[in-house]
């Protein structure tokens, strides 16, 4: 699984501006494969879609186990001290 790339306008003096689209998926039960490692998934957790960016320690896992689906809880400060 490669990805496009992007080639922005820019002058020839820079180099070129190589800018990989991050890949938007709903898949959070897909296995993270070897390939995987250096690229940018969307994982959609039912709201918004979070960013997760693979590194080899998540080689195996599920997408699905980067991106949680509830707000950690915090308990509220009482303005009464």
């Amino acid at each position: 699984m490669i990805p496009t790339r992007v080639v922005l306008a820019r002058s020839i003096w820079k180099g070129p501006n190589i800018k990989i689209p991050p890949i938007k998926t709903q898949a959070r039960a897909a296995t993270i494969l070897p390939d995987f490692i250096g690229l940018i998934f969307q994982v959609h957790n039912g709201k918004v879609y979070n960013d997760v960016v693979i590194t080899e320690n998540m080689v195996g896992h599920k997408l699905g186990e980067f991106s949680p689906t509830r707000k950690p809880f915090t308990y509220k400060q009482s303005k009464n001290k």
